[in-house]
């Protein structure tokens, strides 16, 4: 638990390219679809057309700002602004006074471009309805991971747990992410060298008794499927931030390694039955 690899399902985005069954057809095959490698576009003296004024305040659920659905310089490919539903719920049935089920909605394709030209990262606009359905594929798959530790914690009767707020620290690597690159630097043909190229932190609520819990997020490029489509590994695990999340981690991690030891029929005779020690 903890790490899932998966690749993206086939793209329903219209291209004038070869079909394929990824989506990151048309986007470099490793690493984040966003190019980070390039600094960010300088501002122009004479001002900006768009009204920035929204910009300068952040939604603190997200920690981004309102962003409009407007096109943005210097955008020459005109965007889609439908918004898609995503599965993870916000407020669960109970915690508002109208009971609704509510799921947190992802950004339209000129939302997601005019985020990232304020953050100054140059991604081709014709590439930005493929690296919307990754982010929101990878968001799917980060939610199902988190929902696996949540169940190991769930009493009967419980009510699912929810996404309160999120913020996402693609700058930062998180403790673990050190670790492994620190280990990929001492043992290089075991270990992976590679950073992840993205982070989140999550919060998520348990409408029980309203406990909160941070969960951290780790997105790394994976190796290519059979058919060529990329991979992403997510390393999904509740943050050490109490003795709970602790005594989890503790938990899930002796669980793996029995479960290897298992699979290496470790404590199994030729017959089939269990090794007796001798004393």
């Amino acid at each position: 638990m903890g790490q899932s690899i998966s690749s993206p399902p086939p793209a329903t985005v219209t291209r004038t390219s070869p079909l394929s069954s990824c989506p990151m057809h048309d986007v470099p095959s490793t690493g984040c679809p966003i190019q980070h490698n390039h600094p960010p576009v300088a501002k122009s003296s004479g001002g900006c057309p768009i009204d920035h004024s929204s910009f300068n305040t952040l939604n603190p659920t997200n920690q981004m700002p309102n962003l409009p659905q407007t096109p943005i310089s210097p955008q020459a490919v005109p965007l889609p602004t439908e918004r898609t539903m995503s599965s993870i719920p916000r407020v669960v049935d109970g915690e508002t006074k109208t009971d609704t089920h509510q799921t947190w909605e992802y950004p339209s394709p000129q939302q997601f471009y005019n985020a990232l030209v304020r953050k100054g990262l140059d991604t081709p606009p014709e590439h930005i309805e493929t690296v919307v359905e990754i982010h929101n594929f990878l968001n799917e798959r980060a939610w199902g991971e988190v929902m696996k530790w949540e169940r190991r914690v769930a009493q009967e009767g419980d009510e699912e747990p929810h996404l309160a707020r999120f913020k996402g620290r693609p700058g930062e690597m998180s403790p673990k992410a050190r670790f492994w690159m620190l280990a990929g630097w001492l043992l290089p043909s075991r270990f992976n060298t590679e950073p992840p190229f993205d982070r989140h932190d999550w919060i998520v609520r348990r409408p029980r008794d309203g406990t909160e819990v941070r969960y951290v997020i780790d997105y790394y490029s994976a190796p290519s499927t059979p058919n060529g489509d990329p991979g992403f590994a997510l390393d999904v695990r509740p943050a050490l931030d109490s003795l709970g999340s602790v005594q989890q981690r503790v938990a899930v991690s002796m669980d793996d390694v029995w479960e290897g030891l298992r699979e290496k029929g470790w404590g199994k005779s030729e017959r089939g039955g269990t090794k007796q020690a001798r004393s």
